[in-house]
């Protein structure tokens, strides 16, 4: 009896050092990304870091906000682009799909998940970017080099479909069979099994979803590197070039040591993903957090 109670406590601390280390991890990253960019806080005011877009390093110049707003332009698109797809996709395949139907997507998916962020960056300067500056940017301007945001949009949209289709499947999974029963006894066509109860019943899980999609996306580098432009300067529209964060710390890592602050500087870039990414986070528990209240 000691000898099994002795393993369940160790069981539980061991657990419990595992959960502590993951929350001490974001600390540590977070501190070390401050640490390594106080230098460019020091000499410049977070004000002028954040909303200017005067970027000059070898001046010692930092304005972020055109890397922030390329960011927030490219994720928009993707999610914009993949939201539907993935929901529709994982709604077919959890509803209305044939299990042969299922044998012959599922490993696409897979495929699709596992494939290098490079393969999508290639796909898209072959394929995307073409199509862009040949069929779509014409009708609305007289010139367009194809690398732009909406390039970026579709390539990174694109990639996150796997992640979301999955996660979206496993939320439709956990609805009890005996609610679509319930619904289907009562005259509901199957659609409206679907919107009425499948996805109502699921809505704070599809949130979720979505939201650590968004956050998967914000971070991507090398494929939104390869389509995106990197055209220091703030997008008006979804046919110009852009810079993301992530791009930029690829783009520039290499050069930092030549440069005073570079390093800093690339460092809070960095510093700025990680907030974002969390407060995102952060807000979107809070709202699940209230949608789950009025649920109960």
């Amino acid at each position: 009896m000691n000898s099994r109670i002795l393993k369940d406590r160790t069981a539980h601390f061991v657990m419990l050092c595992m959960s502590l280390f993951a929350i001490l991890l974001v600390l540590l990253m977070a501190a070390g990304l401050y640490l390594k960019s106080h230098p460019v806080l020091e000499a410049h005011s977070l004000w002028k870091l954040l909303f200017s877009s005067e970027w000059r390093p070898m001046k010692g110049e930092f304005g972020f906000l055109p890397f922030i707003m390329g960011t927030i332009w490219v994720t928009q698109v993707a999610i914009i682009f993949a939201l539907p797809v993935s929901l529709l996709t994982a709604l077919f395949l959890t509803e209305y799909a044939k299990p042969f139907v299922k044998r012959l997507v599922f490993p696409a998916l897979d495929i699709l998940a596992a494939l290098p962020s490079v393969i999508y960056g290639v796909w898209g300067v072959l394929v995307i970017v073409p199509i862009i500056s040949k069929r779509i940017a014409p009708h609305f301007m007289d010139f367009s080099s194809g690398y732009t945001v909406l390039a970026a949009g579709v390539v990174l949209g694109v990639m996150i479909v796997p992640l979301l289709v999955s996660l979206f499947i496993e939320v439709f999974s956990n609805v009890p069979m005996e609610l679509r029963d319930a619904s289907l006894a009562l005259g509901a066509t199957k659609w409206q099994t679907t919107r009425k109860v499948v996805l109502r019943k699921t809505f704070t899980g599809v949130v979720a979803a979505t939201v650590l999609s968004v956050s998967r996306a914000m971070g991507e580098t090398i494929a939104v590197l390869m389509v995106c432009g990197c055209v220091i300067g703030i997008p008006q529209g979804v046919l110009e070039a852009c810079y993301p964060i992530p791009a930029l710390i690829a783009n520039n890592y290499g050069e930092m040591l030549s440069m005073p602050y570079y390093e800093a500087a690339l460092m809070f870039a960095a510093l700025i993903l990680f907030a974002v990414v969390l407060i995102f986070n952060l807000l979107s528990r809070m709202v699940l957090y209230r949608i789950e209240k009025k649920e109960e």
